[in-house]
Formats: C-alpha cells, sequence, structure tokens
C-alpha cells in the first residue's frame, strides 16, 4: 500500500475496522461472561478481576511477538520479499510457542503465590487461584492467535481473523453458560467453567486462523529457515518486539497493581473498578484498529523506501484517532446509565462506584487513543524503542501509580484518587510520546529499509 493514498480513510478502515470489531467483539464477550459471573455474586466478580489481571500481564506481553510479526510482515510485503514473509512467520511462531509454554508451568503451580502478593481478600483469592490456573492453559494458543492474526493484516486480510474471532467467542459463550452454570450435556463447574470455556475458545482460533494461512488461502508455506539465517530473522524479530513487550509488560503490571490498591481500599472499589475496566475495554478497542493500521501502512511505506507516504499516513490516522476518541468516549459514558441494569447483584455501593468511575474514565479517552496510535503504532514502526519505554515507565511507574497509592490508601479522595491518577498517567504519557515522535527521521528510515532486512534505526 506504498505511495499516497487516494483514498486514505477507506483505506484504514479496510484494517482498522475489522481489527476494532475484533477486539469489540472479544470485549463484549468478556462482559457477557462477566455478567454471567457476576450472578454469583460480588466476590466471584472480584476473583475474576484479580487473577484476570494478573495473567492479563502475561498475555499481553509476550502477544507482543504478533505486533513484532505485523511490522516484519508488513516491510517485507512492502519490498516483495516472499521468501522473507514465510521465514518470518516460522519464526515468530516458534517463538512464541516456546515461550508461551516456558511460562505456563511456573505461573499455574505459583498461581496461589501470586494472587495472595495482589493483595486481595482471602475469600477472593481461594476463588481466584482455580479460575487462574485454568485460564492459564490459553496463553500458548492465545499467542499463536496473535501471531497469525498479525500476519493476516499485513498481507491484506484483516477480515479473515474477524471472522475467526466471531465463531471463537460465539463457542465461548456457549461453553462459558453451560460449564458454569451445568446446562444441557455440560457438568456444573461454577467459576472455573468460564477459565475452561476461554482456553477452548483460544485454540480453536490459532487452529481456524493456521489453516487460514497454511492451508486454505495459501497465503504463506512453511518454511524454516537455513542455520546461518535464523539469527538474521530472529534478531529484528525480538528487537521490534522486546520494547513492545516491555511496553506491554509495564502497561499490564500496571493494571495488576491498581487492582492491587483497589483491592486495599476494599472489595467493593476492586469490583466496581473492574466492571468500568470491561466496559471501557468495549469502546477504547473501537479505535484500537488504527493502531494496527499504523503498522501495516508505516511498515509497507518504509520497507518501499517511500518516506512522504509515511508521513502521510500519520497525519490521517491521528485524525482518525480524535474523531474516534470523542464518539467512543461518549457512548462510554452513557454506558454508566445500564449498569445497575446488568449487574443488579453486586450491591448498591458497588453500582455507585462503577457509575462514577465510568464517567471520570471516559473524560480520558482522547488521550489513552493519543497514546494508543503513537506508542503502539507510530513510534515501534520507526524502531523507536527507547521512546516507547520512557512514555510508559514515565506515565506508569513515576506519574501513574505513586499518585494513585497516596490518593487512594492515604487521602480522603480513596477511589476516586486512583481514578484520577490513571488519567494523569495518560496525560503524561502524550507529552512524552509526542516529543518522540518528532524526533523521527523518516526519510534516513525509508532508505534503510527500502528492500534491506529488518532493522531498528537510531534515533
Amino acid at each position: 500500500m506504498p505511495g499516497a493514498p487516494l483514498n486514505p480513510n477507506r483505506e484504514i478502515a479496510k484494517i482498522a475496522v475489522p481489527v476494532s470489531l475484533e477486539m469489540v467483539i472479544q470485549l463484549l464477550l468478556s462482559f457477557i461472561n462477566q455478567i454471567i459471573v457476576g450472578t454469583l455474586g460480588a466476590v466471584s466478580v472480584a476473583a475474576v478481576g484479580l487473577s484476570g489481571s494478573l495473567s492479563f500481564m502475561f498475555f499481553v506481553t509476550l502477544g507482543a511477538i504478533g505486533s513484532g510479526t505485523s511490522i516484519l510482515i508488513a516491510r517485507r510485503s512492502g519490498a516483495n520479499d516472499r521468501r522473507g514473509i514465510n521465514h518470518a512467520l516460522a519464526a515468530a511462531a516458534l517463538l512464541a510457542t516456546l515461550l508461551g509454554a516456558v511460562l505456563t508451568v511456573p505461573i499455574v503451580t505459583g498461581a496461589g503465590t501470586l494472587l495472595r502478593l495482589a493483595g486481595g481478600a482471602p475469600d477472593v483469592t481461594a476463588a481466584a487461584t482455580p479460575y487462574m490456573q485454568v485460564f492459564m492453559l490459553a496463553l500458548v494458543p492465545g499467542l499463536l492467535g496473535w501471531v497469525f492474526s498479525g500476519a493476516l493484516r499485513s498481507l491484506g486480510h484483516a477480515r479473515t481473523p474477524l471472522v475467526a474471532t466471531v465463531i471463537s467467542v460465539v463457542l465461548e459463550a456457549i461453553l462459558a453458560y453451560g460449564l458454569v452454570f451445568g446446562a444441557g450435556p455440560f457438568p456444573e463447574l461454577g467459576l472455573i467453567g468460564a477459565a475452561w470455556a476461554v482456553v477452548a475458545a483460544n485454540v480453536y482460533k490459532a487452529v481456524h486462523l493456521a489453516w487460514q494461512l497454511y492451508g486454505a488461502r495459501r497465503l504463506v508455506r512453511f518454511e524454516l529457515p537455513r542455520g546461518d539465517e535464523w539469527g538474521a530473522l530472529t534478531g529484528p524479530l525480538v528487537t521490534l518486539s522486546a520494547p513492545l513487550a516491555f511496553t506491554e509488560f509495564v502497561w499490564t503490571l500496571g493494571g495488576f497493581l491498581y487492582a492491587a490498591v483497589y483491592a486495599r481500599v476494599g472489595t467493593e472499589a476492586l469490583a466496581a473498578s473492574q466492571i468500568v475496566g470491561t466496559l471501557e475495554g468495549i469502546f477504547i478497542v473501537g479505535s484500537f484498529g488504527l493502531m494496527s493500521a499504523a503498522t501495516v501502512f508505516i511498515g509497507q511505506s518504509l520497507g518501499a523506501g517511500d518516506a512522504q507516504a509515511a508521513r502521510t499516513w500519520i497525519d490521517h490516522l491521528t485524525r482518525a484517532g480524535l474523531l474516534t476518541a470523542l464518539l467512543f468516549g461518549a457512548l462510554f459514558a452513557l454506558s454508566s446509565l445500564v449498569i445497575p441494569l446488568v449487574f443488579p447483584k453486586v450491591g448498591p455501593e458497588v453500582q455507585h462506584i462503577a457509575v462514577l468511575g465510568v464517567l471520570i474514565t471516559a473524560a480520558a479517552q482522547i488521550f489513552k487513543v493519543r497514546n494508543m496510535i503513537v506508542g503502539g503504532g507510530i513510534l515501534p514502526s520507526a524502531g523507536d524503542a527507547q521512546g516507547v519505554i520512557i512514555g510508559d515507565v514515565i506515565g506508569a511507574l513515576i506519574v501513574g501509580l505513586p499518585l494513585a497509592i497516596w490518593l487512594g490508601l492515604y487521602t480522603p479522595l480513596g477511589v476516586w484518587g486512583v481514578f484520577l491518577a490513571r488519567i494523569l498517567e495518560e496525560i503524561a504519557k502524550v507529552l512524552v510520546f509526542e516529543w518522540r515522535r518528532r524526533r523521527v527521521n523518516w526519510e534516513r528510515l525509508a532508505q534503510e529499509q527500502q528492500g534491506q532486512p529488518v532493522t531498528v534505526a537510531a534515533h
């Protein structure tokens, strides 16, 4: 897609809309599952939230391999290097499988200890431990799903992961209902049944996407690099993925630590924060596809040696981000009206905190979407690992979390101080990411990447 776009909005929509729809469907399912779990009471909601915050940290951190794969394949696609595409995807899939398998065992066996360190109440920790142990079995298939999805988007097939997601979430919803309540032929497993449904859905999705790439569509061939080519492939893949993994780790670690702060404020605050986070996720991912579009279009432009095209795509993507942030932020705020209806059994205190929490969090959507596009799409595509890391460290570890601990635990603001701290974190990130974006030398990047093996440019 290099060159000046004739209809940029249409081209962006081809990538962004299927990705965003895919994420919306996944999070709507998470919301449905949370409603199912909510019928079991506030302790179950808090248990899923606490274990989910910790488990998600590992999923998203290693999921950066999928983003690195997308950038790598987009550049090879822009350079018309089919052999490079085959090798890059094979290396990424093997790396994801290896890392996921190595981490699964110690996390499953140490789940109880990790959750106790999070500071949840004893009843919450007792319910969360078996849930997390089963949930983590989805790590390897989940990572493969992200790798295959990133490859398909960079090869111009963004709708294929959407179809796989639709089927997998329907499967997960049916299994979650059946296994939680023992409906139909399923055994009644309670809370842990929802975790088994997640595992089954992720396995299906990985198999479906692999078949689309290697079987039905024959978009790539499973072609392993020669012995002397592994370093040339895995080096750039790790170099691209490592900073993304770090920033995702900081982000999810921050979410886990925020959950720990909420837990120390009280179980009601933790349960309400999980409701707010689930609702926010449904609407924030309306802009999520713009991050994927950035990696595809900027990567293809650099692979073709066209710096002006890369800058043009950035302008269009940032304008689209502003519009989607305003639209979905308003819808997110309106979603506060349905909280008492869909969570009637969590208690009035949890409902009250969740309603006001939604309204406070909705005010930060413009900042969050901007950070998602620049920090998750533009800077990684430019290879500015340092800028991504600096922004996340300053935003989460220097500004957000210290303020959350102080305002939430040591001032009368309590839970409202934690919500405020999260907004200030996003504002800090905007300032750092914008500073780094203005330092990128796109002409030099385009010259380096045109038809060459992928490297990360110095800044």
